[in-house]
């Protein structure tokens, strides 16, 4: 049977990108981080002064995408690949808190989905892939073999993006991530394109008291049992 394609969506700080690159490295498949594109938008967005504390100029976001070259490049000393934009590492930049807050507003913008999912469809149209995101399932890959759909309760959704940015040097509260996080879930649950919302045919992981390891095993049982499926239709 030829590679599959598996889509992982779900909330933000629910594991996705943990989870797919931990699928992606033991399947031997290419991992593509959808939301470290949109977030790389963002940051070029900033740095160019489109964008400034949420507020942006429609037309202007349109005009820039042009000038927006978005890569992954595997590093091999860290183990994992990492984001370029416009030929820049811009992995550690696009990670921060105010990316977060900035983020939801330009991926609801049409024409920037448009242009990335596009870029997603062609890295993943043989196949061999693990992506993850908001709108994998739905929208960039709705015939994706298999489909992940995870959750968590936001206390602790919130205490691990916590951690996450305490070890990164940012000085922010708790209070201050979990509001952070239901801002979030507000404007990728209600925006007007590609809202986050679970595929029919995905299955659902909540990963609130699973750890990293359970987490993958689950996962890849998920798998297994698909392919095998598969493999028995065509047959």
């Amino acid at each position: 049977m030829s590679e599959i394609t598996i889509a992982i969506d779900g909330y933000s700080s629910c594991g996705k990108s943990t989870l797919a690159k931990a699928l992606a490295n033991h399947l031997n498949y290419i991992y593509v981080d959808s939301g470290a594109m949109y977030r790389a938008v963002t940051l070029h967005l900033m740095n160019t002064g489109l964008l400034k504390d949420g507020h942006f100029i429609h037309q202007q976001v349109i005009d820039e995408l042009s000038r927006v070259d978005i890569r992954f490049q595997y590093n091999k000393e860290q183990g994992k690949s990492e984001t370029y934009l416009n030929g820049e590492n811009v992995e550690k930049d696009i990670r921060t808190l105010e990316i977060s807050r900035q983020v939801s507003a330009i991926s609801a913008i049409k024409e920037v989905r448009d242009k990335l999912v596009s870029i997603q469809q062609e890295m993943g149209a043989q196949g061999g892939v693990v992506m993850d995101g908001r709108d994998i399932g739905t929208v960039v890959f709705p015939n994706a073999e298999v489909k992940l759909f995870m959750v968590a309760g936001k206390t602790i959704r919130a205490k691990r993006r916590y951690m996450e940015l305490k070890e990164k040097g940012e000085n922010l509260t708790l209070e201050e991530v979990k509001k952070s996080i239901a801002r979030r879930d507000n404007l990728d649950m209600n925006r007007e394109i590609s809202p986050l919302q679970k595929a029919q045919d995905a299955v659902e992981i909540d990963n609130t008291e699973l750890d990293e390891k359970e987490q993958f095993e689950l996962a890849l049982k998920i798998i297994n049992e698909k392919v095998r499926s598969l493999q028995t239709t065509n047959t």
